[in-house]
């Protein structure tokens, strides 16, 4: 179905997280996130940022237990909100990727919005911290954001050292291939896909 306005709100509750979620593809980068997770707050209003995309995401979640359902849930929002916002993606471009420098980190992504959902997530690095916020539930965060949008996701981390700029590096990145992936292209005549169907 077209979503001409391309936005969407997603609710969840679970006996772990209370999420309410509101993305607009065509937005000019406005956030406003509230997860009770200052470090991934940052990350999600820099993503918002980058990929122009409006967010405003809450969450009140099971904090003080540890921080992976909080983080794991909002990616299963965000990608099912990305899916229903950009409905059956006629005339979009489909594939984006970018290159992040961040100081002394350089990180790729590389995004389909393929309708097959898969993670190719190269960036595994020591148990760091980016102050209280362990830089592994990235790739947690990536994995269901990807499965719930349906999208072929590749991220590497080509090198770095500090934590808080690899995991800036992989949001922007991932910001910035989503921008070029979810952009419409005048010259895409419905779906772009041999198969007619994404």
């Amino acid at each position: 179905m077209p979503n001409p306005r391309r936005s969407a709100k997603v609710i969840r509750k679970t006996t772990e997280t209370d999420i309410r979620l509101r993305l607009v593809v065509d937005g000019t980068g406005r956030a406003r996130a509230r997860t009770r997770i200052p470090f991934f707050d940052h990350m999600l209003t820099l993503f918002a940022k980058h990929s122009l995309m409006d967010l405003d995401v809450t969450c009140q979640g099971d904090v003080e237990v540890d921080f992976h359902h909080t983080v794991e849930d909002v990616g299963i929002c965000l990608g099912q909100a990305l899916a229903r916002a950009l409905g059956d993606k006629r005339g979009i471009r489909r594939y984006g990727s970018a290159y992040l420098p961040m100081d002394e980190t350089l990180a790729r992504a590389v995004i389909d919005l393929s309708g097959r959902p898969f993670l190719e997530y190269r960036a595994r690095s020591r148990r760091l911290k980016a102050g209280d916020f362990p830089i592994q539930l990235v790739e947690e965060f990536l994995r269901a954001f990807a499965m719930n949008a349906a999208c072929n996701l590749h991220v590497e981390l080509l090198y770095g050292r500090d934590p808080h700029h690899i995991a800036e590096a992989i949001f922007k990145g991932l910001a910035k291939a989503l921008d070029a992936a979810c952009a419409r292209d005048p010259r895409v005549r419905g779906l772009p896909s041999t198969k007619n169907l994404l």
